[in-house]
């Protein structure tokens, strides 16, 4: 994954207080319920590729928002530490979500840095 493909935890915080952010949390239910960023929708990782495949009445029905669209350029996805994050956004990639974005970081740094 080269870095045009990755989200800063600065951008991503400016991201997240703009409300513009679509954020997939891409961990396990019961990490996500641990903790977690705050307008985020949990599809476990090996959801992904079938959730991004949907039609956007099944995925809405399912997941309780739209289904991102292929030009969105704040869409997001993150897991823990980084790793299931790449793994998702490089599967949005070859779907044709050419901006999808990793926050690298994942929720341990964000955690971190702000405390929740």
């Amino acid at each position: 994954m080269d870095g045009g493909n990755v989200i800063s935890h600065k951008d991503m915080k400016a991201l997240v207080a703009s409300g513009k952010a679509r954020i997939i949390d891409v961990r396990l239910p019961e990490e996500v319920a641990i903790g977690r960023i705050a307008s985020s929708v949990n599809i476990p990782v090996a959801e992904i590729e079938e959730a991004l495949k949907m039609d956007p009445e099944s995925f809405k029905t399912k997941y309780g928002v739209d289904k991102p669209r292929k030009d969105d350029e704040n869409l997001i996805f993150h897991c823990q530490m980084g790793r299931r994050g790449a793994q998702a956004t490089e599967i949005a990639m070859i779907l044709g979500y050419a901006k999808a974005r990793n926050y690298a970081g994942g929720y341990k740094e964000w955690s971190e840095k702000e405390g929740k």
